[in-house]
């Protein structure tokens, strides 16, 4: 299913022009090596460009001949290597390894381009026939950049300044040798189609955190994976032109977007393989606003598609009924774990985003960062801020995605980390309690009634928990009023101990409560000493000795709605 939805996502995008054929693929290049009519290198030229930031210098990417997919083993590629191919040298330490390497291109090259006139092929060819290692040094006189080039940096051919891989009749021969592979031919599972299967497939480069060099999403690599006397890619066979054309759609997708969620790469596309679908889907996941537009406009268009209305937006008409694709890739080790892969309409994956964004919905202060909590803010109150590592788990990161975007429960997980992040540090903000209020609101059978779960204080609610954790608040209230400036609160000392055992803090805390209010007077103290008084008779003659995990949810919340309350005053005076 994955596979399939790769390779039709860039049957389009080929048809639109915009990402390359079988057989070529974008390579980042650094050098580029001059020949003249005899095939000697004259000159080394660089082809590095600078990055956004204009600090430093990064490889140029080229469209060029599809690169081999390299093991341990010694393959060269067509018209673009590094030096130890090209030049039969690097600074690796085995001179016999990359002498090999160069005799291997000479190969190569004299396979595909010995019976070609074009000059500029006679050139290249002459110039495998003449070079020599040894000779790098006078063509390079600066001895660090000539070890910047031994690095390991792609190198493409020059000759009468035209690119060797620009030259018509090279391509038509890269094309023709490309085309006329003579491997055994299988129906591919991918495409249904009789077809030259493929042993490897390809790298998949730009996943944070994987290999530089590219990891594999499909492999068979080890004798544990082979089945019936299938070796590699004969074990599940899929063709070398599907095995292409979903390597270069992941390729063209993490290329051209970079969406994050944990060690998780988020890719999401559309059918008709239509940018805006993609920048709605940004803005909704990742609170990404697209260019000349505002995060109100945004919103409304996300109502519209939600409502099941199509909308014109830059310059697309969005159709709610698109079939839309969302992938999770995420490392390991060589290869690529897939963390979900969701198949639905647009609109309806918008509508589930929209109804999370719901949930979350609670009483925040006006001058808040934000209107509605994006994802990334939900995971980072699971991780210590002020850890070195403020990564969120890898896999609860993904289910909460999973979750949001299937419109089911929450994970367990995304509820104890808030929690064990509550316990350690004492402090119950916006994005923690809309975290605890939509994970008991999607909760089958949820042991929080419906009056606890609300966007702000409701007054009328006589759950206990929930009166506990309002009662909590006007006591530090008190405390606050009696003491002002002081550097430790009954929060800090006993907000734990109070939401799990109230029996045992609360009395204490009540005791404390009426001596700080004599130090009071005046309309503060009535309206402190009413709110306390009309809690303790919500209560009634005991505190109950212990308190389960939803139900220090709702003392939390109840916490938190009476302290908005609080602090909405202050902003409005």
């Amino acid at each position: 299913m994955i596979l399939q939805a790769l390779v039709r996502y860039y049957e389009v995008l080929a048809r639109l022009g915009r990402i390359a054929q079988p057989g070529w693929s974008p390579v980042k290049v650094s050098y580029a090596l001059e020949l003249n009519d005899a095939g000697k290198a004259v000159n080394v030229i660089s082809l590095k460009v600078q990055d956004a930031s204009g600090k430093k210098m990064r490889p140029q990417e080229l469209l060029l001949p599809a690169p081999v997919k390299r093991t341990v083993g010694i393959a060269a590629n067509f018209l673009c290597d590094n030096p130890s191919y090209i030049f039969g040298t690097d600074n690796k330490g085995n001179p016999a390894r990359a002498a090999e390497c160069f005799h291997a291109a000479a190969e190569l090259y004299k396979r595909l381009l010995g019976a070609c006139e074009e000059p500029a092929a006679q050139a290249l060819m002459k110039f495998f026939d003449t070079w020599s290692a040894d000779q790098l040094a006078a063509l390079i006189p600066d001895e660090q950049r000539r070890e910047e080039l031994l690095g390991g940096a792609n190198v493409v051919f020059l000759y009468r300044g035209q690119y060797l891989h620009e030259n018509e009749r090279i391509r038509t021969i890269w094309q023709t040798y490309y085309a006329s592979s003579d491997g055994e031919k299988r129906a591919c599972l991918v495409t249904g189609r009789q077809d030259t299967t493929a042993l490897l497939h390809p790298s998949i480069k730009g996943i944070a955190v994987a290999q530089s060099s590219g990891a594999s999403l499909v492999s068979f690599n080890a004798p544990a994976f082979c089945s019936y006397g299938h070796e590699q890619g004969m074990n599940a066979p899929t063709s070398e032109y599907a095995a292409f054309a979903y390597g270069a759609a992941l390729n063209y997708l993490i290329a051209s977007q970079r969406t994050r969620v944990g060690d998780t790469t988020v890719l999401f596309w559309a059918e008709t393989a239509e940018e805006q679908y993609r920048s709605i889907m940004d803005f909704c996941c990742a609170g990404t606003i697209a260019a000349g537009y505002t995060a109100e406009e945004l919103q409304s268009v996300v109502k519209a598609i939600c409502a099941g209305q199509s909308v014109e937006f830059d310059k697309a008409n969005i159709d709610p009924d698109m079939q839309f694709y969302l992938l999770g890739i995420a490392p390991n080790a060589a290869r690529l774990s897939v963390r979900f892969f969701l198949r639905n309409t647009f609109g309806a994956f918008l509508r589930n985003v929209q109804l999370h964004q719901e949930r979350l919905e609670i009483v925040h202060p006006a001058k808040a960062p934000f209107e509605t909590i994006p994802l990334w803010r939900l995971l980072s109150e699971t991780v210590n801020q002020n850890s070195r590592d403020k990564t969120p788990a890898p896999n609860m990161a993904g289910e909460t995605l999973r979750a949001i975007l299937n419109n089911t429960p929450y994970p367990a997980t995304l509820l104890n980390g808030v929690e064990l992040r509550i316990r350690a540090d004492h402090e119950m903000n916006r994005v923690r309690a809309a975290i605890i209020k939509a994970y008991y609101l999607k909760k089958p059978h949820s042991e929080l009634p419906k009056e606890v779960l609300q966007v702000s204080l409701n007054p009328e609610c006589n759950d206990t928990p929930y009166v506990l954790g309002r009662l909590f608040s006007v006591l530090e209230s008190i405390q606050n009023a009696a003491n002002p400036g002081i550097n430790t609160t009954i929060r800090d000392k006993y907000f734990n101990s109070a939401s799990a055992t109230p029996a045992v803090v609360f009395p204490s805390l009540i005791n404390l409560a009426q001596k700080h209010l004599r130090k009071l007077d005046g309309g503060l103290k009535i309206v402190l000493d009413r709110q306390l008084t009309e809690l303790l008779g919500k209560v009634g003659q005991s505190f109950p000795a212990h308190l389960s995990l939803p139900q220090q949810g709702a003392f939390q919340l109840g916490y938190y709605h009476q302290t908005a309350v609080r602090y909405t005053k202050k902003e409005e005076k």
